[in-house]
C-alpha cells in the first residue's frame, strides 16, 4: 500500500534541498580566504615600439601625415571591425601583447582569439592577460587554462575567494568581505607592441561581436597609435603589479579549471555535436577539439543567424586622424579605497569627464547604456542647461536593458532630466537588420529582427571633443568601478560618431517626452509603432519589478 507523504514532511524535504547550500555556503562564508603568500614578479610594457613592425609603421603613417601631433585614432564603428582589428593586432605583434579586461566570457568567437594568442606565444610574443574576477565562474573558468601556456600570464584582479562553480556561492563565501567585492576593474585595453592599442566599451565574448543568437551589444571602441598607447600601457603596468592584481596559479590548478569544464552536448553520427549548439567536434587526428562553425549566412546577417567573422584586417587602409588627446584612468587603489573618500576626492574617471561636459557652449550629445546621475549629476546637468546648452542623452529602455535593475535607477531621474529640458532616447530592443554599427539600427536590410542592447559609452562636446570609454554615467562607475576613457579633440572624428549615432536616435530609438506631467514614449521615425504611456517592449513582468524594487535600491549598487 502506498502512504503518500504528508504536507508538512514535503515542505521539509523539498526546504532541506536549499537550507543545506545555504548553509554550506554560510560556512564557506566564514573560512574563505585569499592567500597570503603570492608570487608576483614585476613586469612592465614593451620599452623600444619603435624596434617593431608596429611601432615603425606608426611612424611612418605619422611622417606622411605630416603631424605635429604625437597619436593617431580610427573608430571602430562595426562589431565585425571590433574583432577582426583585435585579430590583426595579435598577428601583427612581435614583442608583447598586454590585454585588461572586465570580462572575457568563453566561447566560440573567443576560442578563435585564444588560439591566435597561442600561436602568437609560440612565435616568442610575451602575453599579459589582466581580467577581473567577477565573471571567471563555471564555462567562463575555461578562460584561466590560458595561464598555463607558455608566454602567457594571466593574473585576476580583486579575486574572490572559494569555488568558482557557481556565482551565487562564490558570492555568498565572501559576504564578510561584500564592499570590496562589489567593487570591480571595469577597464578594457588591448595593446600590441605597445604601439597600437584598442579601447572602448566591450568586452570579449561573441554577444559583444555580433555573434550571439539572441541579444548583441551595440558598442564602441576606438583605435589608437602613438604617445597615448603608452599612456595606457603604463596604466596596465600600474594594475598589473598592483597587490590585488594575483596569479591564476595562486589561486587555482590547471586541473581544477578542467574539472570545471561543461559535458560535451550529445554526439550525433560522425563526431559532430547537434546543429546549432556551437559545441567542440571531436578529431581524427588527436589535436585537440575544434568548435563546429556555425550557419553559413550573409557577412551581414541579423544578430539572430550571426555571419562567420574573418580573422583579420589590414588596420593600414584604415582612415586615422592624427589629433590631441588626453588619458582618463582611474587609479587602482580606487578599489581599495573608502567610498566616502572617493566621493570626496572627485578626482575619477567620471569626475574627469564631467569637468570637460561642465565646458561645453552648444551641444552635448551622451551615449550611456547604464544612466543614474545622482543629486551631484544632476545638479551639474542643471548648470550646463542653465548655460543653454543642448543636451542628448541615448541610454537603454527598460525592455532593451541587460541589468533592468539599473533602468530603476535611471527611472527615478527621468522627469527630473525632461524638466531640465535634456531630451531622453531610450533605444528599442527589437532590431530590423544588422547590429552591426550605429547606423544601422532601425533600418530595414536583413530578414527578420534582432534583440539589441545598448552598451557603448560615448559622449560628444561641441562637435569637437570625443571621449570613448569604459565609463557609464552613474553612481558605479563613478564611485566603485574603476574605469579608463580616452579623450580626442577632433572635429572629424567628433563628426563622424555624430553621424553614426544620429540615426539612432532618429530611428532605432523612442523619444521620451513630458505631456500634461506625464511620460510619453513617441515611436521612432518611420517605424510604423505607436506612442506609449508606459514602458514599452517591456514585459508585465519588468514593470512590476520598476515598481516594487524602484524605490527601495540603491543607486550606488545599480
Amino acid at each position: 500500500m502506498h502512504l503518500r507523504t504528508p504536507p508538512h514532511a514535503r515542505l521539509f524535504s523539498t526546504s532541506w534541498r536549499w537550507v543545506a547550500p545555504l548553509m554550506l555556503g554560510l560556512w564557506l562564508a566564514g573560512c574563505a580566504s585569499l592567500p597570503s603568500e603570492v608570487d608576483r614578479p614585476v613586469s612592465t610594457a614593451l620599452a623600444n615600439p619603435a624596434e617593431t613592425r608596429l611601432g615603425r609603421a606608426v611612424q611612418e603613417r605619422a611622417a606622411r601625415a605630416g603631424t605635429r601631433n604625437d597619436s593617431g585614432f580610427a573608430l571602430v564603428n562595426s562589431a565585425e571591425l571590433a574583432f577582426t582589428s583585435r585579430m590583426a593586432l595579435i598577428d601583427a605583434a612581435q614583442k608583447t601583447l598586454d590585454i585588461q579586461y572586465y570580462a572575457i566570457h568563453a566561447d566560440e568567437t573567443t576560442d578563435r582569439m585564444f588560439d591566435a594568442l597561442r600561436t602568437a606565444a609560440a612565435r616568442g610574443v610575451r602575453i599579459r592577460i589582466l581580467l577581473d574576477d567577477f565573471n571567471t565562474v563555471g564555462k567562463n573558468a575555461q578562460v584561466l587554462k590560458l595561464a598555463f601556456e607558455k608566454n602567457i600570464e594571466l593574473r585576476l584582479f580583486n579575486p574572490l575567494p572559494g569555488g568558482r562553480g557557481s556565482l551565487f556561492f562564490r558570492i555568498l563565501g565572501s559576504l564578510k568581505d561584500m564592499d570590496r567585492i562589489q567593487r570591480r576593474m571595469h577597464n578594457k585595453i588591448f595593446v600590441a607592441d605597445n604601439a597600437v592599442a584598442i579601447t572602448g566599451g566591450r568586452n570579449l565574448g561573441e554577444t559583444y561581436f555580433g555573434q550571439g543568437e539572441g541579444t548583441n551589444f551595440i558598442d564602441a571602441d576606438v583605435l589608437a597609435a602613438g604617445r597615448i598607447v603608452r599612456e595606457l600601457s603604463r596604466s596596465f603596468d600600474l594594475y598589473w603589479n598592483n597587490p590585488l592584481a594575483y596569479p591564476v596559479q595562486s589561486l587555482m590548478t590547471a586541473k581544477e579549471i578542467e574539472a570545471l569544464k561543461p559535458p560535451p552536448a550529445a554526439a550525433q553520427p560522425g563526431g559532430t555535436t547537434a546543429p546549432g549548439t556551437g559545441e567542440a567536434r571531436s578529431t581524427n587526428d588527436g589535436s585537440p577539439p575544434r568548435p563546429a562553425p556555425r550557419k553559413a549566412t550573409a557577412l551581414n546577417g541579423s544578430a539572430s543567424t550571426p555571419a562567420p567573422l574573418p580573422d583579420s584586417t589590414n588596420l593600414a587602409l584604415l582612415d586615422w586622424t592624427w589629433a590631441p588627446s588626453t588619458l582618463l584612468v582611474d587609479k587602482a587603489s580606487k578599489i581599495a579605497a573608502d567610498a566616502d573618500a572617493v566621493e570626496e576626492a572627485q578626482d575619477t574617471t567620471v569626475d574627469g569627464l564631467l569637468q570637460l561636459m561642465a565646458e561645453a557652449r552648444s551641444d552635448l550629445l551622451i551615449v550611456s547604456p547604464y544612466f543614474v546621475p545622482g543629486p551631484r549629476m544632476m545638479a551639474q546637468l542643471a548648470a550646463i542647461r542653465q548655460k543653454g546648452v543642448r543636451i542628448r542623452v541615448l541610454t537603454n529602455s527598460l525592455a532593451s536593458n541587460d541589468a533592468p535593475a539599473a533602468h530603476v535607477g535611471y527611472a527615478r531621474y527621468r522627469k527630473a532630466l525632461l524638466e531640465l529640458g535634456i531630451e531622453l532616447y531610450e533605444m528599442r530592443a527589437e532590431q530590423e537588420g544588422t547590429l552591426s554599427s550605429f547606423n544601422s539600427l532601425g533600418s530595414s536590410g536583413s530578414a527578420g529582427g534582432s534583440r539589441a542592447s545598448l552598451h557603448s559609452k560615448v559622449v560628444v562636446l561641441d562637435d569637437l571633443l570625443l571621449v570613448v570609454g569604459s565609463m557609464n554615467l552613474d553612481l558605479r562607475s563613478q564611485l566603485q568601478n574603476t574605469e579608463v576613457a580616452l579623450v580626442i579633440r577632433s572635429r572629424k572624428l567628433s563628426a563622424e560618431t555624430k553621424r553614426l549615432i544620429e540615426p539612432a536616435l532618429a530611428r532605432g530609438a523612442y523619444k521620451v517626452e513630458l505631456q500634461d506631467g506625464l511620460l510619453v514614449w513617441r515611436a521612432p521615425q518611420g517605424s510604423q509603432l505607436k506612442d506609449s504611456s508606459t514602458e514599452p517592449d517591456a514585459s508585465f513582468g519588468l514593470k512590476l519589478m520598476l515598481l516594487l524594487i524602484g524605490p527601495l535600491a540603491p543607486e550606488e549598487m545599480l
